[in-house]
């Protein structure tokens, strides 16, 4: 039996969705992309709004852009991300600050965060990591205190609750969710920035499409010449397609059909592995909800194997994984930004830390055979 590390759960909703839309002979940024903005500002509530388009990491580049971040700023990003979370710090021109993490929620401490702060800080970039929702309430309370902006990278954490609130409903001025194919919905590629700042959200519309101060949809469905328009800033080619955005809507219909074949996954792992000489990955905290996006596990020394040897052993088995993540201050681009500084706890979780299998077509049969072969190298 082979598993993948990760399969699409893409149905006939889908594809009928995706083809009526290439019917229509309307292909871009159009009424299905703004259908699927109102629909998922819906669905996060808190009065935000929403703005698709073709990256999370898009998306969080307009995010720093629309609040004025830039040369000779600094934003607190955890090391332990995916790059895209600091490389867009970049592209403003501004400097990323790395802070350490928590080993057992593997999110930023907001204490280390509060040490890292200076003159120079203008932002915080918590990281949602695995779907787990950082401790927004004290980083909300260290960004008023200091007069800083959050943009949350929630590329994990559709859905995620944080007392009771979805995610993106909370402390952030703005917050911004993938769609890319192995998250919880998909759009094959493309993300969504939500914020109830309407001035954040207008600024980064504008800048989604080449800085026009019309959007493409209104250009081209509304009365008056489409060729009016005014560009008023140097803006980027950043906009969702109505094509991905048709299979978007179907999508977030199923988020939790998805969402709970994922808990019941997580579930069955933790449980399977209790005797095992692993770190399972922790839970939400009481009155918050998990996305489980990812199911993170961290060997112990007394385990037979090291993560390396588990990783081929699984290969071995037919079964896909993966490592997320190598902390940034190990890369070769972001050591000169890591300066002196240790990051202990994103050490030693990187040196044995595993990804296995989650997703919402894996069948118990699947998973079944991913726990006996851990179980059988493990022991």
């Amino acid at each position: 039996m082979k598993v993948p590390f990760f399969r699409p759960s893409v149905g006939e909703g889908e594809i009928e969705a995706v083809t009526e839309c290439l019917r229509s002979g309307w292909l871009t940024t159009g009424p299905k992309t703004k259908a699927f903005e109102e629909e998922f500002a819906d669905v996060i509530s808190g009065g935000v709004e929403a703005l698709a388009v073709n990256s999370a990491t898009a998306g969080l580049h307009l995010a720093l852009e629309a609040l004025g971040i830039g040369p000779g700023d600094e934003v607190i990003v955890p090391t332990l991300t995916f790059t895209a979370t600091a490389e867009v710090v970049r592209y403003v021109g501004a400097t990323p600050c790395f802070v350490d993490i928590d080993l057992q929620t593997l999110c930023v401490n907001p204490k280390d965060v509060e040490r890292a702060i200076n003159a120079r800080t203008r932002a915080i970039m918590p990281v949602h990591f695995g779907g787990r929702p950082c401790d927004m309430t004290a980083l909300g309370a260290l960004a008023r205190q200091h007069n800083l902006k959050i943009v949350a990278d929630a590329a994990h954490a559709l859905p995620a609750f944080r007392n009771g609130k979805h995610v993106g409903h909370d402390d952030a001025d703005a917050t911004v969710f993938s769609f890319y194919a192995n998250k919880t919905i998909t759009t094959g590629e493309g993300g969504m920035l939500v914020s109830a700042n309407a001035e954040l959200v207008q600024r980064a519309r504008k800048m989604r499409l080449h800085g026009i101060d019309r959007d493409v949809f209104n250009r081209f469905s509304t009365v008056g010449a489409s060729w009016q328009y005014d560009v008023v800033a140097a803006g980027f080619k950043y906009n969702m397609t109505d094509i991905a955005a048709a299979m978007g809507l179907v999508q977030l219909k199923r988020r939790d059909e998805f969402w709970h074949a994922r808990q019941k996954q997580a579930a069955r792992y933790s449980e399977a592995f209790a005797d095992l000489p692993f770190i399972c990955p922790a839970g939400a905290a009481a009155g918050d909800e998990h996305s489980w996006h990812l199911y993170l596990v961290q060997l112990l020394p007394q385990a037979k194997v090291n993560r390396d040897r588990l990783i081929a052993g699984l290969n071995d088995a037919g079964i896909g994984t993966s490592v997320h993540y190598r902390p940034l201050h190990q890369m070769t681009y972001w050591k000169a930004f890591a300066g002196n500084l240790n990051f202990p706890n994103a050490d030693t979780y990187y040196s044995r830390c595993l990804t296995l299998p989650v997703f919402a077509s894996m069948t118990v049969a699947e998973q079944d055979h991913v726990i006996a072969t851990v179980r059988d190298l493990v022991l």
